[in-house]
């Protein structure tokens, strides 16, 4: 065996994955089919929600999960990855009330607010209905987020491999073999973290049972500036007829401070290989219309925009399990990131011969 594990993609799952399995002690490679942070698939940028709101208890007990690893990763790396601003939820979809239920039951700290109180609360913000406001939502940085992790595994004797697109993956009796342009790796298991590259790379491993399907949309998100520099607000989910949410940008948006608001929902199907980065006129209207009604305290003319991709599952459950030695990691659907080091657990786990948390186990 040339090494004991492949870790095919160096994104967020990626890089997570390789400092559980180096730290561990089994020898890894990683390899990036690019370089690592660049921006073209799910896992780049200053700003991503984290937060602890989920309308499903399961998530709510992954991310305490979750929390715990992420104080591990910044203790090992000595970098500080997020930053807690509190976290709002409205939208007559969202439940606010219902929420509250399900953070009491899991000891979350969170309060119910009027419209009225969380406006003067929060200065520049409209509201219709209940708030729900939970302090232990932030935002994170992915950049650092995946830095942090090749560093840690690389420290831990993992070899990084960066410009090295993996074109196929055997099976053979004993193992995997790891195919790229100018190499075969030998090894014992393989963990497959190609983001939005999954459905593109998944015919090279050949059938795998009850594998759910998986597609690729590209999304928008826009940075708007606020009028008062000094203002500090806190991330936001709204869902009433549209999802969208928010955040402060970080330098996404520039060297002044400003907040990146994006639709959850949408999103146009595309592939990796694929996307045209065009941004969506409509949703640019959706997004800017929804700002200039409910977030006064912006400028309603972006400052900067993007395009983003999401790798979906129709349940909009993650995909984390293995068949054999390979171990196909997706925590997808546009809320993984938050979880990152507590995918690199699970997946670790799994190469280690754990089972698959039955939520993400393989299913049709």
């Amino acid at each position: 065996m040339d090494c004991d594990v492949v870790v095919v993609g160096a994104g967020l799952t990626g890089s997570s994955a390789a400092w559980q399995l180096a730290v561990r002690g089994l020898s890894v490679t990683l390899l990036e089919a690019r370089t690592i942070g660049h921006t073209d698939g799910s896992s780049h940028g200053t700003s991503r929600i984290y937060r602890r709101a989920y309308a499903d208890p399961h998530y709510i007990q992954l991310t305490g999960q979750a929390q715990e690893l992420w104080d591990e990763l910044e203790d090992r790396s000595g970098t500080r990855l997020r930053t807690r601003t509190g976290g709002l939820d409205h939208g007559t979809e969202r439940r606010p009330e219902a929420l509250l239920t399900l953070m009491k039951e899991h000891g979350v700290p969170a309060e119910l607010l009027t419209p009225g109180a969380a406006s003067e609360r929060f200065a520049g913000m409209e509201f219709a209905g209940p708030v729900l406001f939970h302090p232990d939502a932030g935002h994170l940085d992915a950049d650092r987020t995946v830095r942090a992790g090749v560093d840690i595994a690389a420290a831990s004797g993992a070899r990084v491999v960066e410009q090295s697109p993996v074109t196929g993956i055997e099976q053979p009796a004993d193992g995997v073999l790891v195919h790229t342009g100018d190499r075969t790796i030998r090894a014992g298991h393989v963990v497959v973290a190609a983001g939005p590259w999954l459905p593109e790379l998944l015919p090279s491993i050949g059938v795998l049972p009850r594998l759910p399907r998986t597609w690729v949309t590209q999304q928008q998100v826009f940075h708007f500036r606020h009028r008062d520099p000094r203002a500090a607000w806190p991330t936001m989910v709204y869902k009433e007829g549209i999802q969208l949410f928010g955040l402060p940008s970080g330098a996404d948006g520039g060297s002044t401070p400003a907040m990146k608001v994006a639709q959850h929902d949408g999103g146009t199907a595309t592939t990796a290989s694929g996307r045209d980065r065009v941004i969506d006129p409509a949703s640019r209207e959706t997004v800017t219309s929804w700002v200039r009604r409910w977030l006064p305290g912006l400028d309603p003319e972006p400052v900067a925009e993007a395009s983003c991709l999401y790798t979906m599952t129709a349940d909009e459950d993650f995909v984390i399990d293995r068949i054999g030695s390979v171990v196909i990691a997706s925590p997808c659907s546009g809320h993984g990131a938050k979880f990152a080091p507590l995918v690199g657990s699970l997946v670790a786990d799994l190469v280690e011969g754990g089972r698959a948390d039955p939520r993400f186990a393989f299913r049709a």
